[in-house]
């Protein structure tokens, strides 16, 4: 019995096993490094999930969340029989996947075209100006769209009147609202995206270059066969991340663009829970319940994602 505990604290190499303790205490600056970050989630993250049992109750301003009283899958059922939420759900996956489609390949364009600028100069002036406008919110951003295709007082049109042209509507227009959504995340998001990629990119080994060099190689079987497999495992992860939020079609910049004469293209779930919230009788119990269900979803899509990726070869996140 001895012999067998002796040797079940043991590693494989024959060595005794480091105690929790005795690990945090020789990489003690490690861990008070890291210590904000598990906090920030702790706090933010894990200690309000409690608040999900308000989509299984009634809710009561008076009782609170803990003295409110259960009333099962009522709420999900509410939510199941309205036709605002089905719209609001079918846009979300409308402008996610779409947004993936045309929004997630130009940052690793982006980045592939700067690497291959030879003016430093250059190459810095450009991705300053592309990584700029992330900086900017989407109140801004707005702004910004807002003036420029505003139906009656926007430079788009007041250009197209001097031309003798006809005038379009962008912010007005359900058909055009989604292409707007994607051109601005684009604008605003690529430059910004791109980062991650370039340094990649950049930890690539030069002999690896010169080998290509020797044997004829020219820009664009670099990018084949250099760069992109550098990059492949990076693009993976990100993707998974991405398709784990697909039922976060973007909050703020839809928030900031959207108006109701585009509801039936641009609503979607997390504008619909903040009317459901706000601008109507509160009723935060069935809110809670479509984040819940919204949550619930995107980790299927998550879960999936991963297990085809491992299935294809690349390391996925579980």
């Amino acid at each position: 019995m001895e012999t067998g505990m002796i040797s079940s604290s043991r590693s494989k190499t024959g060595r005794p096993k480091k105690s929790l303790v005795r690990e945090i205490k020789a990489n003690k600056h490690i861990y008070l490094l890291i210590l904000p970050a598990v906090l920030f989630y702790l706090i933010f993250h894990y200690v309000p999930m409690y608040g999900v049992t308000l989509a299984f109750k009634k809710f009561n301003f008076v009782k609170g969340i803990t003295g409110s009283k259960w009333v099962g899958l009522t709420n999900f059922k509410y939510i199941i029989s309205e036709p605002e939420f089905w719209n609001a759900f079918k846009n979300t996956i409308i402008i996610s996947f779409g947004k993936l489609i045309w929004g997630f390949p130009m940052p690793i364009i982006l980045a592939i075209l700067f690497s291959e600028l030879r003016m430093n100069r250059y190459k810095k002036v450009a991705q300053t100006v592309f990584t700029f406008p992330n900086f900017l919110s989407w109140v801004i951003v707005a702004g910004f769209v807002r003036a420029i295709f505003a139906d009656e007082s926007g430079v788009y049109n007041a250009l197209m009147t001097m031309l003798h042209l006809p005038q379009k509507s962008f912010l007005g227009n359900p058909k055009h609202f989604r292409s707007l959504l994607y051109l601005t995340g684009i604008w605003k998001g690529a430059g910004w995206g791109s980062i991650i990629y370039l340094a990649t990119i950049s930890s690539v080994d030069p002999t690896l270059y010169e080998a290509a060099a020797i044997d004829g190689a020219g820009r664009i079987r670099n990018i084949i066969h250099i760069k992109w497999p550098a990059i492949k495992s990076t693009v993976v992860l990100l993707l998974l991340l991405n398709i784990g939020g697909v039922m976060s079609a973007g909050f703020d910049q839809i928030f900031n663009l959207y108006n109701p004469t585009v509801y039936s293209t641009g609503d979607i779930i997390d504008t619909y829970v903040y009317r459901l919230s706000f601008e109507r009788a509160p009723r935060f119990e069935v809110s809670v319940a479509v984040d819940t269900f919204k949550s619930v979803i995107n980790f299927m899509l998550l879960f999936s994602a991963d297990r085809f990726a491992k299935l294809i070869g690349e390391r996925g996140i579980f």
